[in-house]
This record gives C-alpha cells, sequence and structure tokens, in this order.
C-alpha cells in the first residue's frame, strides 16, 4: 500500500516525464502552439504540485531547501516501502 507521499512523487515523476517528452517534442515541432500550450499547463500543475508537496514534506533537492532541511528529511531507504 503506498503513502501520499509515495504516491505523491509518483505523480510528479509522471509530469516530469510528460514534461520532458513535450520539450522533446517542441525541439522539433516549435510552431505547435497546442504542444506549447500543454507544455505550459504541465508545467504550472507540477510547479503547484511540487510546492505542495516539499511545503508537506521537506524540499525534494539540496537545490530548493536549506542543507538543515535536506539532511532531515528521510532518505529512501528509511521509508516504509523499502523496509518491507
Amino acid at each position: 500500500m503506498l503513502t501520499e507521499r509515495s504516491k505523491s512523487l509518483q505523480c510528479l515523476s509522471s509530469l516530469q516525464f510528460i514534461l520532458w517528452e513535450l520539450h522533446l517534442y517542441l525541439d522539433t515541432h516549435p510552431d505547435d502552439c497546442e504542444a506549447m500550450a500543454r507544455h505550459k499547463k504541465y508545467t504550472e500543475e507540477y510547479t503547484a504540485m511540487r510546492a505542495d508537496f516539499e511545503e508537506k514534506y521537506g524540499p525534494l533537492s539540496a537545490a530548493t531547501g536549506s542543507g538543515c532541511a535536506w539532511l532531515a528529511n528521510p532518505w529512501p531507504w528509511d521509508t516504509e516501502e523499502c523496509v518491507k
């Protein structure tokens, strides 16, 4: 059973994948307005979801938090899912 934190991480990962694929597509189709609009929509969704995640669980990377906050987070091997 996945925790809320794990579900949020999976959703963030999915959004990152979507954004990367749209980015690659737009490299070769820069005039596709529909793809550009989708990229903008998913960027806004990802940014909001990431901010919500970091507010609840702490920073996702050292770049978005102070050293103390980053080190205080549980490491992946400290979570319930990895202990099983």
